[in-house]
């Protein structure tokens, strides 16, 4: 068995991260765009490998790193992940693939962020009114992707997003759109994609009614009912292009090295960059990575993964993923993953 050495493709990663790095935006826009949670990284594998996936994308978490990249499944695959982010929130992401023979591949995933319950507070009661509301966020999308030849793959995902807080909410509705090719470099793919193209979001609902005298002068009626008008805000838009070098691919042993470049509308431009090794025929894989570098007063640091195939059947493989995420001054992440080919 002949494994491949590293050449240029790793010095070409190294290349990509000094030049962004250097470049990084001053102004970062922080915290100017709706539906942040847009932006939280999918799939345990992904996020183990410091989330620099756009350029691997070969199972149902493609739909949220490159959606062009269902297009390679040869298998349906539904995954299931869970994370307990930062501040005690829930993260959750299903997805499911399905390939249609010539037609394509076609995928539905469905995205959440949730928080428990917060009591109601006022200036005259701070300490709580024992009144208590929610607030979180969702996104469905439908994803399609096809071959156009043996090299070169495109796909898109449509969604609709959605975010809430007591009796009030923001709607709207984005487009990712991607591709993925294979080089004429043995073992090297590239990709590259555009992500949460679409409405501005603001916010409407009950809880911006209030009572106005819109003619205090002449004695009108002061209890008019009218709506506070809210700020649009633009998604988290983002472009990413990403490569994935397999150093090592034999029977035995594989060993990918990837990289990640994002250009965000709401943050300086960053790096991520990681590996995975896996052995007996990638049935145990361990990875590892580093996130936002080149990111002003970034949290995100260090990444951890591990992973577990086994297959049930000749036609049923069960993969189990676990990735940690060190957080800087805030809680650790933990992130799970579970997913099926059939």
């Amino acid at each position: 068995m002949k494994t491949k050495p590293i050449h240029t493709p790793t010095v070409l990663f190294v290349l990509i991260a000094i030049s962004l790095t250097l470049h990084a935006q001053t102004v970062t826009k922080v915290g100017t765009t709706a539906a942040k949670f847009l932006s939280i990284p999918v799939g345990a594998r992904a996020l183990g490998m410091g989330s620099a996936f756009v350029a691997v994308s070969d199972d149902a978490s493609a739909m949220y790193w490159n959606p062009s990249g269902i297009a390679r499944l040869s298998q349906s695959e539904a995954l299931f992940n869970h994370a307990n982010w930062i501040a005690d929130i829930g993260f959750n992401y299903a997805g499911v693939v399905i390939p249609m023979a010539d037609i394509g591949v076609v995928g539905v995933n469905f995205t959440s962020l949730s928080m428990a319950d917060m009591e109601r507070t006022t200036e005259d009661q701070p300490e709580g009114t024992g009144q208590y509301f929610s607030a979180g966020s969702f996104a469905i999308g439908v994803s399609y992707a096809r071959n156009l030849t043996n090299w070169f793959s495109i796909g898109g995902t449509a969604k609709y997003i959605n975010e809430h807080i007591w009796n009030s909410s923001a709607g709207g509705f984005a487009m990712d759109i991607g591709t993925l090719f294979t080089t004429p470099f043995p073992g090297l793919k590239f990709g590259a994609g555009i992500y949460n193209f679409g409405t501005k979001m603001h916010m409407s609902g009950e809880d911006l009614l209030v009572q106005k005298d819109i003619t205090p002068i002449n004695g009108n009626n002061s209890n008019l009912n009218a709506y506070l008008s809210t700020d649009y805000f633009d998604l988290p838009l983002t472009l990413r292009i990403g490569l994935a070098y397999e150093a090592i691919a034999t029977d035995d042993q594989h060993f990918l090295i990837v990289a990640d470049a994002a250009h965000p509308n709401d943050n300086s431009e960053n790096v991520n960059l990681g590996a995975e090794y896996s052995l007996f025929k990638r049935m145990f894989s361990v990875r590892g990575g580093y996130m936002a570098i080149g990111t002003q007063d970034s949290e995100e640091q260090f990444t951890l993964g591990s992973g577990l195939k086994y297959g049930i059947s000749s036609d049923v493989t069960v993969r189990f993923d676990y990735a940690y995420e060190k957080f800087g001054r805030l809680s650790s992440v933990h992130k799970f993953a579970v997913g099926i080919l059939f």
